[in-house]
C-alpha cells in the first residue's frame, strides 16, 4: 500500500484527503471543531504518524497560498478607518503582551534549569500566538467583525512584526563574517515595508475600484484575480523580509474599500477551508514526538503560563485601556497558544548553533498542549466567561470609557416599536421594510463600524453583544417584537447560541413583548419556542414562499387581464 501511496503525487494527495475526510466525520460525531480535526490530520499524516507526506514542496505551496487566501479574507473585513480607530489599542496591547509574556517566560526557564541564552528563545517563542489558527476561529464563529475580534486581529498584526523583528535579527546575528550588519539587515526591512504600505495606499486611492469594477464582470476572472492579488503580495511581503500572512493582509486591505468585499468572501471561504487543510499537514510534518518525552513537566509549566499568563495579560492591560472585561476576556483568551513561527524561530536558533534539539522538543510540546486546548477555550469562550464572569471585575475599570453606552441608547424601552438585533444582509433587510411601514426600529450589532455608519445615515443604532447575558440584561427593548437576526453557526441550539442567551435574558428582564429569531435548522424550532421564542423566522424559506406567492399573484393578474 506504501508503495502504491509514494509512486505518486496524486496517490498521496487523494491518501490524505481520504484521511481528513475520515477524521473530519469522526470529529463531527464526536461535535469536536474542525481546527482540531485539521490538527489531528496533520500529526496522524506527519511523520510521527503515518508518514504519508512525502511531496513536502507541493504540500506547503497549498499550505502557503491557503495562509495568503486566509489573511487575504481578513484583510478585506479591514479598512483604514478601522486601523485608525484601534491602532493604539492593537500597538498597546500587542507590544505589552509581547513584552510580559518575554520577561516572564524568561525567568520561568531559568528556574526550569535552561541556560540563559536557551531561555531568551524559549521566551520569546512563548510571546508568538498563531494568527492562522486564531482568525480560522473567529472566522468558524463569525466574530471576526466583532470588537473583541477586531482588537484581537489589531494586535495578532503587532504580534506578526515581533515576529519578523525577531527573526530579522537573529538571521543578522547567523551572517557572520560575510554579510551585512545587523543594523543595516533591520533597517532594510523597515524600508522595504514603508515603501509596500505606500504603494497600497497609492492602490488604495487611485486604482482599487475601478480596477475591481472591471474584473468583477465575469465571476470567473474575479476569482483568479482576488487569489493571484492575495498571492502576490503575500510573495512580495515575503520577498520584502516582512511575512507571507503581512502581505496577504495588505492584498485584502486594499480591496476592502470596494463594494465587491462581500462577493470576494462568499466565493473565496470554502477554498480558504480546503487550503488551510494543507497548512495543518505541514505544519504536522515538523513535528517529531520522538523529542518530546523528556520535556514533558517543564512543557507543562510553560502551557499553562501561555494558557493562563497570556489572557491575563492581555486583560490587564485592556482593561487598563478602557474595555470591559467581557471584551478584554474575549480577546484575551486568541493568545493562549503559541505559533507555528515559535518551532520556525527554535529552529533557526538550532542551525546558528544558539540551541539544541531538546529546546525544540520542549518548544514543540507546548505548541501541541496549547493550540489543542485554546482551540477549545476560543470556541467555548462566552461560556467560559459567564462561568467566570463574578471574578473577572478585578480587570475592569470603574467607568470602561472605551465601551460606555452613547447618549441616545438610553431611551425609554417603549421608543421603539421593534429591535432588530444583527445587522447581516438578513437583518439590514428586515430593518429597511420594517422602516418603510413608518415602524421606530432599533438596531443592535457587534460592529462599532457598522453601528457608526447606521448613525451617520440618521438612523437609530447601538453597538452591543447580544452573547453577553449582561448587555441584554439594559439593552433597549421594543414595545411589540425583538427580532434576533443574528447569522448562524452551525452549532444547533446549545448554551453557546446567542439566540438562547437573547431568549433568556428577555424572560429574565420580565419583557412582556414578543420575542422572534431567525434559524436555517428546522430541529432547532422545537427548542426554540419551548425556550420562549414567539416566532421562527427561516429567511431562505420564507423567501421562497414570499416569491412564489409574487409570481402566483403575478400570474393571476395577467390571466385575469387577458380574460377583461
Amino acid at each position: 500500500m506504501e508503495n502504491i501511496i509514494y509512486s505518486s503525487p496524486f496517490y498521496e494527495l487523494a491518501a490524505i484527503l481520504a484521511l481528513a475526510a475520515l477524521i473530519g466525520i469522526i470529529g463531527q460525531w464526536l461535535r469536536q471543531p474542525m481546527v482540531v480535526c485539521f490538527i489531528a490530520v496533520g500529526i496522524i499524516a506527519g511523520p510521527s504518524g503515518l508518514d504519508l507526506v512525502q511531496s513536502h514542496e507541493n504540500i506547503e505551496i497549498l499550505a502557503e497560498l491557503g495562509i495568503a487566501v486566509l489573511l487575504f479574507l481578513v484583510g478585506l473585513k479591514l479598512d483604514v478607518k478601522l486601523i485608525k480607530t484601534l491602532g493604539v489599542v492593537s500597538l498597546a496591547t500587542g507590544l505589552g503582551q509581547v513584552a510580559f509574556t518575554a520577561l516572564i517566560g524568561f525567568g520561568l526557564s531559568l528556574l526550569l534549569g535552561l541556560s540563559a541564552i536557551a531561555s531568551l528563545y524559549v521566551a520569546v517563542a512563548l510571546t508568538f500566538s498563531s494568527t492562522i489558527i486564531i482568525v480560522k476561529l473567529l472566522s468558524d464563529k463569525r466574530e471576526v467583525d466583532s470588537l473583541h475580534g477586531k482588537v484581537a486581529i489589531g494586535f495578532l498584526i503587532v504580534q506578526d512584526l515581533a515576529v519578523v523583528f525577531a527573526m530579522v535579527v537573529l538571521s543578522a546575528l547567523g551572517i557572520g563574517e560575510g554579510g551585512e550588519s545587523g543594523f543595516s539587515a533591520i533597517l532594510q526591512v523597515l524600508i522595504n515595508a514603508i515603501i509596500m504600505l505606500a504603494a497600497v495606499l497609492v492602490f488604495i486611492r487611485y486604482l482599487a475600484e475601478p480596477l475591481v469594477s472591471r474584473v468583477a464582470k465575469s465571476a470567473e476572472l474575479l476569482i483568479t484575480f482576488t487569489i493571484a492579488w492575495a498571492a502576490l503580495l503575500a510573495g512580495l511581503g515575503h520577498y520584502f523580509g516582512l511575512s507571507m500572512e503581512l502581505g496577504g493582509l495588505l492584498a485584502g486591505v486594499a480591496l476592502a474599500s470596494t463594494p465587491f468585499r462581500e462577493s470576494i468572501v462568499s466565493r473565496l471561504a470554502p477554498l480558504r477551508d480546503f487550503l488551510l487543510l494543507f497548512f495543518f499537514i505541514a505544519l504536522g510534518t515538523q513535528l517529531d514526538l520522538s523529542l518530546l518525552g523528556e520535556q514533558f513537566w517543564p512543557a507543562i509549566v510553560l502551557s499553562l503560563f501561555v494558557l493562563i499568563g497570556n489572557p491575563l495579560i492581555v486583560m490587564i492591560i485592556m482593561g487598563l485601556m478602557g474595555f470591559r472585561k467581557r471584551t478584554g476576556f474575549l480577546a484575551g483568551l486568541t493568545v493562549a497558544q503559541i505559533s507555528e513561527f515559535s518551532l520556525i524561530f527554535v529552529a533557526m536558533g538550532i542551525t546558528i548553533g544558539h540551541v539544541g534539539n531538546s529546546e525544540l522538543g520542549l518548544v514543540t510540546l507546548v505548541g501541541l498542549i496549547t493550540i489543542a486546548l485554546s482551540v477549545y477555550m476560543i470556541t467555548y469562550s462566552h461560556r467560559l466567561y459567564g462561568w467566570l464572569e463574578p471574578v473577572l471585575g478585578i480587570f475592569e475599570r470603574k467607568i470602561p470609557y472605551r465601551e460606555e453606552q452613547a447618549p441616545d441608547v438610553e431611551l425609554a424601552a417603549d421608543y421603539y416599536d421593534i429591535v432588530v438585533v444583527g445587522l447581516g444582509r438578513y437583518g439590514r433587510n428586515l430593518m429597511h421594510y420594517l422602516r418603510q411601514k413608518d415602524l421606530n426600529v432599533l438596531a443592535v450589532d457587534f460592529d462599532p463600524e457598522r453601528v457608526k455608519e447606521l448613525k451617520k445615515q440618521g438612523q437609530h443604532a447601538v453597538y452591543g453583544d447580544v452573547s453577553d447575558a449582561e448587555f441584554v440584561s439594559h439593552m433597549p427593548v421594543g414595545s411589540s417584537w425583538v427580532i434576533g437576526a443574528m447569522p448562524q453557526h452551525d452549532i444547533g441550539v446549545t448554551h453557546e447560541d446567542p439566540r438562547i442567551t437573547l431568549i433568556e435574558g428577555l424572560k429574565a428582564r420580565g419583557y412582556s413583548g414578543k420575542v422572534a429569531v431567525s434559524a436555517t435548522n428546522f430541529d432547532d424550532v422545537k427548542d426554540l419556542r419551548k425556550r420562549g421564542a414567539d416566532l421562527v423566522l427561516f429567511p431562505f424559506k420564507d423567501a421562497a414562499e414570499q416569491a412564489v406567492n409574487n409570481l402566483i399573484d403575478t400570474g393571476q393578474a395577467e390571466s385575469q387581464s387577458e380574460k377583461t
